[in-house]
This record gives C-alpha cells, sequence and structure tokens, in this order.
C-alpha cells in the first residue's frame, strides 16, 4: 500500500487529533434569555419595549411577569394567530389608507397615540403614515379593531396579486416576514427566492391559523 506523506510527522498522536477534526461539529448557537439569560427553547416568547419597539426575547417565567400589564417597560407579545375571514377591505379603502405597497401591517402606537403602519423592505420596517379618516372608515367596517392590545397585536394585510388576505397577530409574526424579506431581497423586484419566501410565509401562517 502506498503510504502518502502527511503533515503530522508520522506522529500519531497528531493523526488522531486531525481526523477527529474531521468529525467535529460546531455547537448550534442557543438563543438565551434577554432578561434573565436563561437558555430558550426554539418557539419562545417575546416582549416588546414599547418606547422603542424594540422586540426582546424572552423565557417563560420572566414573559408571565408582564402578561396583561400596560403600564410597564415591557409588553407580552401574544401567542394567538387569527385568519380574518370576514374582514372588510374593499380595494377602494385600501388605496384610501394610502400604502405604497400592497403588504402591511398596522399597530396602536401608545407613544405615537395613534395607528402607525409599517411595510417590509430591504431596509426593514418602514413607517408610513395613515390617513385617518381611512383608518376611521376601515375601524367602523370591522369593530374588531378596538379589541387589538396596542403595541404588541397588529393587523396584517397581504394584498400582493392574487391575495386578499388580513390576520390578528403578535408584532413578532410582522418582524419574522421583515426578517425574511430582508435576508431574501434582491434587486429591484426581490427575486423569485424572495416571493417564495413570502408565499411559504403566508401559507405557513395560515396552516397555523386554522
Amino acid at each position: 500500500m502506498d503510504l502518502a506523506p502527511d503533515s503530522t510527522g508520522g506522529n500519531p498522536g497528531l493523526t488522531a487529533l486531525n481526523s477527529l477534526r474531521r468529525f467535529a461539529r460546531p455547537r448550534p448557537v442557543r438563543e438565551r434569555c434577554d432578561l434573565c439569560d436563561a437558555e430558550l427553547a426554539p418557539d419562545h416568547s417575546h416582549l416588546v419595549e414599547v418606547s422603542t419597539r424594540r422586540l426582546i426575547c424572552a423565557c417563560e417565567a420572566c414573559a408571565i411577569l408582564f402578561h396583561g400589564q400596560a403600564e410597564t417597560r415591557y409588553r407580552r407579545v401574544p401567542r394567538s394567530l387569527r385568519y380574518l375571514t370576514d374582514f372588510k377591505l374593499t380595494d377602494e379603502l385600501w388605496e384610501d389608507l394610502q400604502l405604497p405597497i400592497n403588504l402591511a401591517f398596522f399597530v396602536q402606537s401608545t407613544p405615537a397615540g395613534r395607528v402607525v403602519a409599517f411595510y417590509p423592505s430591504p431596509a426593514g420596517a418602514t413607517e408610513s403614515p395613515v390617513a385617518l379618516e381611512a383608518w376611521q372608515s376601515l375601524a367602523r367596517e370591522n369593530p374588531i379593531l378596538a379589541d387589538f392590545l396596542p403595541d404588541v397585536e397588529a393587523l396584517l394585510v397581504n394584498r400582493v396579486a392574487p391575495s386578499r388576505d388580513c390576520f390578528r397577530v403578535g408584532i413578532d409574526e410582522c418582524f419574522r416576514l421583515v426578517g425574511i424579506l430582508r435576508t431574501h431581497w434582491r434587486g429591484l423586484s426581490g427575486g423569485q427566492a424572495a416571493w417564495q419566501e413570502i408565499d411559504r410565509f403566508f401559507g405557513e401562517l395560515k396552516r397555523r391559523c386554522s
């Protein structure tokens, strides 16, 4: 058998070490609670820092401290999802809301004292003004909007052709969508991969609502 020279100089200890390195795998990076540093499960709770709209990863023990609390620095994001099959949003009313694209989410912001709209973009979540009269008309048509929790729940609207979907979701779902778009968007139009990922996101969201 032909023995090729190696960089270990024939040292069996080094040869064994090199063999082990080939099979070594980096340890998975585990997320940790931003408040107590406990290790988090992949499916964990989130809090919102109200003043900054910053999303906080939290273990269940920390998250429960802020459940239902309205006058605290942090608020717990609800885990419930709902597909709003009876939501009334005509093409005309959507146009009156004056959003630049057909994908957006709306949040009642306590610091701003009004409803704030955002749409996902390659630069992140981009804020867009909401025409007050149009929002009031939408709220009259859909009384459920009065039940949304400020700062932590959002109306997520997907009207990218041919979709006409509306969801009641925690704000963390909206920022997950923003992250997907930022990761996969290419060029001016986004590219096929980006739109496939967006379609996959909404398909999964519908399944989780059912």
